[in-house]
């Protein structure tokens, strides 16, 4: 069995600000900084076939409004890995509430989600930063030890 301390999380470069990939108060994953085709966080071996993409509330909702074809682009992109999935430092309550600063109403905001999760990519409301990281390191941890028992049947 494949255990949390054996993986090596993979961080985008261009993520601003990583989270801490705590998969219970004892565990945090070993991290590598690299550039990420799709996505911010992957593991190591696996970037073709894992692709966590986490957004704070603000970032969300500039990727609904003015970074939206661009942000388009990396979904579509997204769509071809394995496991993929965004992670969100929010709830769908602050959003349904508006609570954030932009002028993206929030039924304009609750609609792309759903577009994005009708397309095919998962979304978790973690609620905040902290808990977005224990959320991506368990997505991590999960996805690669399944990969892992596929691997290992096939020898």
């Amino acid at each position: 069995m494949l255990k949390p301390e054996k993986i090596t999380a993979i961080i985008d470069t261009r993520e601003q600000l990583p989270l801490t990939l705590q998969i219970n108060p004892k565990l945090v994953l070993k991290t590598e900084t690299a550039t990420l085709g799709t996505g911010d966080y992957s593991v190591k071996g696996l970037e073709d076939i894992i692709a966590i993409e986490r957004k704070s509330l603000d970032d969300l909702m500039g990727c609904i409004g003015t970074g939206r074809e661009r942000f388009e682009r990396e979904m579509l992109r997204m769509r071809g890995y394995e496991v993929r999935g965004i992670v969100v430092e929010s709830t769908w309550a602050e959003i349904e509430a508006g609570s954030y600063r932009s002028r993206v109403k929030p039924n304009a905001a609750l609609g792309s989600l759903m577009g994005w999760i009708a397309m095919g990519i998962p979304i978790t409301m973690a609620g905040n930063h902290q808990r977005a990281g224990v959320w991506v390191a368990r997505m991590l941890y999960i996805a690669a030890k399944r990969r892992y028992e596929q691997l290992k049947h096939l020898v």
